[in-house]
């Protein structure tokens, strides 16, 4: 089309450009992340956004939508289905927006890129734990997005939250594809450039006013884990603080999850159980496998080895992915030895 647009121009004899002309030719850069804004239309709702521009571009089944979002498959196919409706009773232009109308869209379109990161980092369905191709797309296109908005502190508290997290990837599997733990991952293996780009960003964003954005604030989270040259380094106060305050920011039960993790680290395992199980009727968490993989975790360090057993095993009945599952039937099987 703009090869089209530019032989019209080429054939105006006053050389006049219209400012739907100038729209159309404004360059984000990459064809993929033009197509998210598309997607990402304020007709609908954030979540029908979200939703259809993960199943349309993101390479992610319906499946893996519904888990990312914590719902119901046929919840996500049902959403999908309405927003395309809507588009089309809608009768909306499928065009790039001009700059001045990407703001309203970005956050959906951060949100997208996040949830494509996050599958790669931590493949919800399949037989890899991790999906490196989906992790690779999205820090590319945060890297665009960082660089059409520059003045936006969560695009880079975004980067700096995908680059710090990809620094581990290295780390995370083990010799026959298995899950290592983040406390007992090889730090030698963590990868430094991308640490260094992950803190620069994120220093970015805190210089930009955007130190308690979400994306920042989970961001500041992987910097202290990064910032540790051994796991007993770790400052789990001050990482149990951020949680603290992303749970104002971005109420969800599973930072209240981790935020839990993140007390038993700093304040003892009985601590961090009391809020895992206040968590534990929260209809959203239902089918979250790692509730009860965590709470087995806690169960452990109290020596309740027998509730720890079951919650492996019901953890791993939840598994989508069949290394987790593995893993978390391993972990239930040398409880019982």
């Amino acid at each position: 089309m703009l090869e089209r647009k530019h032989a019209e121009i080429g054939r105006d004899d006053d050389g006049s450009r219209t400012p739907d002309l100038e729209a159309m030719l404004d360059d984000i850069g990459d064809d993929l992340l033009r197509l998210m804004f598309v997607a990402c239309h304020p007709v609908l709702s954030r979540e029908a956004r979200v939703a259809l521009t993960l199943r349309l571009l993101g390479g992610l089944t319906t499946d893996e939508i519904a888990r990312a979002f914590l719902t119901s498959e046929p919840t996500i196919a049902q959403r999908i289905v309405r927003a395309k409706r809507t588009l089309a009773e809608s009768g909306v232009a499928f065009e790039v927006p001009a700059a001045a109308e990407r703001a309203e869209r970005l956050v959906s379109v951060c949100e997208v890129v996040y949830l494509v990161f996050n599958e790669g980092y931590s493949a919800n369905a399949g037989d890899d734990a991790m999906r490196p191709a989906l992790m690779e797309d999205a820090m590319r296109l945060g890297r665009v997005l960082a660089s059409l908005q520059p003045d936006e502190p969560e695009v880079h508290g975004l980067v700096a939250l995908m680059e710090l997290h990809a620094s581990r990837a290295a780390a995370r599997q083990g010799a026959a594809g298995e899950t290592i733990l983040l406390l007992d991952q090889d730090r030698t293996r963590w990868d430094r450039p991308l640490i260094r780009r992950g803190l620069d960003a994120l220093a970015r964003a805190e210089a930009l006013g955007g130190a308690n954005g979400p994306y920042a604030l989970q961001a500041a989270i992987s910097a202290c884990h990064a910032r540790a040259v051994v796991a007993g380094d770790t400052d789990w106060t001050r990482i149990a603080v951020l949680y603290g305050t992303l749970a104002t920011v971005m109420p969800s039960p599973v930072v209240e999850l981790n935020r839990a993790m993140a007390v038993a680290m700093a304040d003892g395992p009985a601590a961090g159980l009391a809020i895992i199980d206040a968590l534990a009727a929260d209809p959203t968490l239902a089918r979250y496998q790692w509730l009860p993989s965590a709470r087995a975790d806690l169960l452990v360090k109290l020596g309740r080895m027998d509730e720890a057993c079951r919650e492996f095993q019901r953890a791993a009945d939840l598994a989508g992915n069949a290394r987790d599952r593995a893993q978390l039937l391993a972990r239930a099987a040398a409880l019982r030895s």
